[in-house]
């Protein structure tokens, strides 16, 4: 699986956490839990690919760079948000807002991801760097247990 590819398979899984907990209610403490708990862990083993591997690789291109930069300050803002909202109680009435603003965010950075990075990157590395990219990642999460 190439890089784009594999980042792409990541976008899924987490729109997916994100509808569910977006349908949770402040009743469905556990259900909140559960999904947010693993909605963090898929979100930190996807950072921890992009940072370490991906965006460094497209970085060297100048063409990519401004991108790659924006791609770390919305990971900083999701960070912060993330943070805060496991700082709140699920059945807390603000909790639904906070998440709220987080699902938004992740949202457009998928959509510029999509968008924007992965055309860059398609134009800047070729497919066998795509490639040797993905194996890398891939290797990185099972490293890390994901």
């Amino acid at each position: 699986m190439d890089a784009i590819a594999l980042l792409e398979a990541d976008h899924r899984k987490v729109e997916k956490l994100l509808n569910k907990l977006d349908e949770t209610t402040e009743r469905a403490v556990k259900t909140r839990e559960d999904l947010f708990s693993t909605l963090r862990s898929e979100l930190v083993a996807h950072e921890m690919v992009e940072e370490e591997i991906f965006y460094p690789a497209l970085k060297e291109h100048p063409r990519a760079r401004d991108i790659v930069l924006e791609g770390y300050e919305e990971h900083h803002v999701v960070d912060e948000i993330l943070a805060e909202l496991a700082a709140v109680s699920f059945d807390d009435e603000t909790w639904s807002a906070k998440f709220s603003v987080m699902k938004e965010n992740l949202e457009h950075h998928i959509e510029e991801e999509e968008g924007d990075m992965f055309k860059k990157a398609r134009q800047v590395l070729d497919k066998g760097e795509l490639a040797t990219l993905g194996e890398a990642m891939s290797e990185r999460k099972r490293e890390a247990g994901r």
